[in-house]
């Protein structure tokens, strides 16, 4: 046998180490469950759950360590290192407006005046592409077939707008006597393709834009042209073979440019301009960033989780009973005061390592993306003097709101590159330099990735092709070949 030593954490360690690295969607939805489940908690407005935290002991509550569990909050009071900047030691003013969210909705309490709030309510009516098409097809003047027809057509349009189905599988034979002919099926799909946005309901790339071309008028310069173009010669209009595209759409070299400038106009995706919004896609994010003076301060967003405090009325029920009923009760009411104190742990964290964070950067919310410094976690463990294991727990699906946009915590963190005259920036104000010369470039000569490479050199930024291409990739630019107009 051999001895070692082993780290265990205790449940109320784990529980703590879980609920900081959720996102805040998880972390609601596991604070609103404790809701429900525990009758020693009820949920709070501001006012109450201050108070509660102010009563609470501060002995009771450990936060994360050097080994990624909770170190004691003793030590939380004095977050600025001696040699640190100066700008450290602003904090979250409390007088400030904490009530502010960034214009976010309250997930849980109630609004100002009284009235529940929830991000469903933020979210404006969106009619479907099916609504829309079926709208339409109501006021069509068509027998009832083929009326059922359409229908099942509409029905199988995808949210691209296209129908990927075939005729034979839309519908069984025994649902229509006489059985449907696929000539049928040609007719309806034809009343759908007339529907509403052009494009929809096509079964192909090729068919999509073809409707939508044969929906613009014909004396439309390029059009023809255009026509010949999309049936078949697609690809050398994606490498931008204008010569090519000329001889075979047997025009001449401008005509062809004319007609690639028309087919860039077109949809690929029709459908997607009925594309409902998914309520859930928006970001409330767990930090507000403003500016106090001539410095950025980072504040707790109140309205990003629900808030909970102890029920007092079932606290003093339980210390009225008698010892043999206490069993259950007793373990109810610990695991609500560790909810309590993880929850207040968990606040302070993100709070602080917010706060560290837009210290750092305060360049980047003045300038902008071409500002951001190099930054590592480590950094910011070493000066909160907690584990780095911690923050990247704390940067984890959380988001700051600021006048800028929203951001992840982690778009903050980038790595140091170094310069020739011996210093260092970051490889998202790298990022933000390519963006800045594509879009100042030439769109007739557009630069390419070695261009790129040694205009960054000139610059004093030395990196390699390859990584120019990555970072192109990464803001979402083709290359040259595919930027240059016609």
């Amino acid at each position: 046998m051999q001895a070692r030593q082993q780290t265990t954490l205790t449940p109320r360690l784990q529980q703590s180490v879980k609920l900081l690295q959720m996102s805040t969607l998880d972390f609601n939805r596991e604070v609103l469950q404790a809701l429900a489940s525990n009758p020693f908690l009820e949920e709070a407005d501001d006012e109450g759950a201050i108070s509660e935290s102010e009563s609470m002991s501060a002995d009771d509550g450990p936060a994360v360590d050097a080994a990624g569990s909770f170190d004691d909050q003793s030590n939380t009071g004095n977050t600025e290192s001696a040699d640190g900047p100066e700008i450290q030691h602003i904090e979250a003013a409390a007088d400030g407006p904490a009530d502010y969210s960034g214009d976010y909705p309250s997930t849980s309490r109630q609004s100002h005046d009284g009235a529940s709030s929830d991000v469903g309510e933020w979210v404006r009516s969106e009619t479907t592409l099916q609504e829309a098409l079926l709208a339409d097809l109501a006021g069509r003047e068509i027998n009832e077939r083929d009326h059922m027809l359409a229908l099942y057509i509409i029905e199988a349009i995808d949210e691209d707008g296209y129908l990927r189905v075939p005729f034979e599988e839309l519908a069984a034979p025994s649902q229509f006597q006489p059985p449907v002919e696929t000539h049928e099926w040609e007719c309806a799909l034809s009343l759908v393709q007339h529907l509403t946005t052009p494009g929809i309901a096509a079964r192909s790339l090729t068919e999509c834009l073809t409707l939508q071309l044969e929906a613009i008028p014909e004396d439309t310069a390029g059009r023809d042209a255009a026509m010949r173009i999309v049936d078949g010669e697609l690809e050398r209009l994606g490498r931008c073979d204008y010569t090519g595209l000329a001889r075979a759409a047997k025009c001449t070299e401008d005509e062809a440019r004319e007609a690639g400038m028309l087919i860039r106009q077109l949809s690929p995706r029709p459908g997607r301009s009925h594309t409902a919004i998914d309520a859930s896609t928006y970001i409330i994010p767990d930090v507000v960033v403003r500016k106090v003076g001539r410095l950025w301060v980072a504040t707790t967003n109140r309205e990003a989780a629900p808030l909970a405090r102890l029920n007092h009325a079932y606290a003093q029920m339980f210390r009225k009973t008698r010892y043999e009923e206490r069993g259950l009760m007793a373990q109810a009411l610990q695991e609500a005061r560790w909810l309590m104190r993880s929850l207040e742990q968990r606040a302070e964290t993100i709070q602080r390592v917010a706060q560290a964070i837009v210290a750092r950067q305060q360049t980047f919310f003045d300038y902008g993306e071409i500002a951001l410094r190099p930054l590592m976690l480590s950094e910011i463990a070493e000066e909160l003097d907690i584990h780095e294991s911690t923050v990247s727990r704390a940067t984890s699906h959380k988001y700051l709101a600021s006048p800028r946009g929203v951001f992840e915590f982690k778009h903050f963190f980038s790595r140091e590159l170094s310069t020739r005259s011996g210093g260092t920036c970051s490889a998202g104000a790298v990022r933000a330099l390519i963006q800045e010369m594509i879009d100042e470039e030439n769109p007739k000569d557009p630069l390419s990735d070695v261009t790129l490479a040694s205009r960054l050199a000139s610059e004093g930024i030395v990196v390699a092709r390859r990584t120019v291409s990555k970072y192109r990739a990464q803001i979402k630019y083709p290359p040259a070949e595919m930027r240059r107009a016609p």
